[in-house]
């Protein structure tokens, strides 16, 4: 037996009276959103309302457009796409509703009215799904925080300052070092930033959303290293907790392990990294089981490694296991062309840290800063500017700040020359040698330049006709 439109919302009115108590209000429209129904107790409708509508009881309704009783209704809509409207909340008055619309059809499926109702006690049917709702979110919230924070890269390539032919070399090896999966050795002295290398690499890499571990060998005692580096089953030793400890090799699985200062690595331990690193796999202290790891392993030190393996301090084995693709870097006195952009960026660094105006440094300043030999490299840099804001005052950083905290030949020895060229001279002559060092860099690419430069297109054109400079692509 076919049911007409009748029938339907005569089964519709029957639904609603079953579940009355659930519900605070009720209404059925035809295919044209005017009301066929509404049960008696309909929140949307009061006396007032009603009188101004001339309207003597809920009965009056019938036959009226939905939107003259409820002006924000959304009932036409569902009428006229078909589609239903589970799940809305909805302002009237003083009530806030949940509210259920829904589309009625014939048998040929030809939508022929519409049914809405709103729950009773809404805001209590409400709150516990949104308080629920809420703690999951911030639950799912943190972890991604504290997931993305384990295995972000703190570097990037871009993060690594200078325009040396020693710095630019230094950027195309870590690129490099970034498309392939071979074990990278960093050497350099202390201070010259592998780590922060480390990281680019990583960045630069497929592993880039996986962890980055990083392990300072020379920091920790020897009879602990390889707990440290393969972890520790329970009640391996005295002292040992009840759960499985993760080592290293663990955590960075799938993603990068740099191991600092690798030279430092007592001969035993030597011979079970290698192992490690040959097999693929690692055995927790105090456990038979072996485990297999997928690791990238990024290795540096100051130390001389092959100084180290003649004389039996380093085994050989995995001397070359881990020298694959060595990049050194080098040390600032031997890159004196970035020292004024370093200067720079550490001094707006520093100030920012210690919620300061940024200091410029005067020409004399820069002067006896090249003129110290820096053994500590960048790190040595880093600290003099930082002591320069802590222990000095004024709107520049002066020569005379620094004689107090340069070594004492280095000061004394450089008293302010006499220059031969003024300010904007040497400013123009840096700017220039900087452009020209991006354009090597990125092998004429303007636009790949002014992105490095921190320049738009546009400027950098400018700059270029400033200083007469010509690409091979103008001839």
């Amino acid at each position: 037996m076919t049911m007409g439109p009748e029938e339907r919302f005569a089964a519709a009115r029957a639904l609603m009276v079953m579940i009355d108590e659930m519900i605070e209000g009720a209404i059925l429209v035809d295919k044209d959103a005017r009301i066929v129904w509404s049960n008696d107790k309909h929140v949307w409708f009061d006396s007032k309302q009603m009188a101004s509508l001339g309207l003597r009881s809920v009965a009056d309704m019938v036959g009226q457009p939905v939107e003259r009783v409820i002006p924000h209704s959304r009932m036409r809509e569902v009428v006229e796409t078909g589609r239903s409207l589970p799940l809305d909340i909805m302002r009237y008055g003083e009530h806030i509703l949940l509210v259920s619309r829904l589309p009625l059809r014939d048998e040929g499926g030809e939508v022929v009215g519409a049914l809405a109702f709103a729950l009773k006690n809404s805001l209590t049917y409400l709150r516990p799904i949104a308080d629920r709702f809420n703690k999951l979110q911030s639950r799912l919230a943190r972890m991604e925080q504290e997931l993305a924070a384990s295995r972000a890269s703190k570097h990037t390539v871009e993060n690594l300052i200078g325009f040396s032919p020693a710095m630019l070399q230094v950027k195309r090896l870590v690129r490099k070092a970034g498309q392939i999966t071979s074990t990278v050795l960093l050497l350099g002295e202390t201070g010259t930033g592998k780590e922060l290398v480390a990281h680019a690499i990583h960045a630069a890499s497929d592993r880039v959303d996986r962890p980055f571990v990083g392990l300072n060998v020379a920091a920790i005692p020897d009879n602990l290293l390889e707990a440290e580096f393969f972890g520790v089953a329970p009640g391996a030793y005295t002292g040992a907790g009840r759960q499985t400890r993760p080592g290293k090799f663990q955590l960075a699985d799938g993603g990068t392990l740099f191991l600092d200062e690798i030279g430092d690595m007592p001969l035993p331990l030597q011979a079970k990294l290698l192992r490690a690193l040959q097999e693929r796999e690692v055995e927790p202290l105090g456990s038979n089981q072996v485990i297999k790891v997928d690791v990238r392993i990024i290795a540096a030190t100051s130390r001389a490694l092959p100084d180290m393996v003649k004389s039996g301090a380093f085994r050989p084995d995995l001397y070359y296991r881990l020298n694959v693709f060595p990049i050194h870097l080098p040390a600032l006195r031997d890159r004196k062309e970035d020292l004024d952009i370093l200067a720079s960026f550490f001094s707006e660094r520093t100030a920012v840290s210690l919620d300061q105006p940024m200091r410029d440094l005067t020409p004399s300043a820069l002067d006896m800063l090249r003129g110290y030999d820096w053994p500590g490299n960048i790190r040595e840099l880093a600290n003099i500017l930082e002591q320069l804001y802590v222990r000095t005052e004024g709107e520049r950083i002066l020569a005379e700040d620094l004689t107090d905290i340069l070594p004492r030949t280095v000061a004394s020895a450089s008293v302010s020359p006499t220059r031969t060229r003024t300010l904007a001279e040497a400013m123009d002559e840096l700017e220039r040698s900087l452009i020209l060092a991006a354009l090597d860099e990125a092998k004429g690419n303007k636009l790949e330049a002014a992105r490095n430069l921190g320049l738009s297109r546009t400027n950098l054109y400018a700059k270029l006709r400033k200083h007469g400079i010509t690409t091979a692509s103008e001839g």
